[in-house]
């Protein structure tokens, strides 16, 4: 069956479920906000315990990271992310499910051709570009600051 692509995007269009635009952000908004709250939790934990602020700022990073990664193994992260969408993206979380899912799916490849390589598969351009962004951001202010 050959289409043009005039005639696929009116296919697309017409199959394509709609999303309840209002809802999803009502959604995303919510649950990302009590993924932040639950970090603000942890920071203002950390600080009571004793922790200097920035040293409680590393630990609710790890916290929060090893949260991420756990729900994740468990298939609870996914789960969520079917309802909050990006509300589960843009928090320190979903960069730990970003690294974790696809190290989990292919974890039957084996170690070293399985998890250690497809685990970066997403993660690794963010990680790339932000080690980039931080050296150059570091030059500048080691010329001008």
């Amino acid at each position: 069956m050959k289409m043009s692509p005039q005639e696929y995007g009116r296919y697309v269009n017409r199959t394509m479920p709609k999303s309840p635009l209002g809802p999803d952000m009502a959604k995303a908004f919510g649950i990302g906000g009590a993924i932040c709250c639950l970090g603000q939790g942890f920071l203002d934990l950390y600080t009571a315990l004793g922790a200097e602020r920035e040293a409680a700022g590393a630990w609710v990073c790890v916290t929060m990271v090893l949260l991420g990664v756990l729900l994740t193994a468990f298939g609870v992260y996914d789960r969520l992310a079917r309802h909050a969408g990006a509300g589960t993206l843009v928090p320190i979380t979903g960069f730990a499910n970003a690294v974790a899912s696809p190290a989990l799916e292919f974890r039957t490849e084996g170690y070293i051709t399985g998890t250690a390589v497809k685990m970066f598969t997403i993660a690794g351009p963010v990680i790339v570009y932000g080690i980039v962004a931080s050296v150059v951001y570091g030059a500048v202010l080691m010329l001008f600051g």
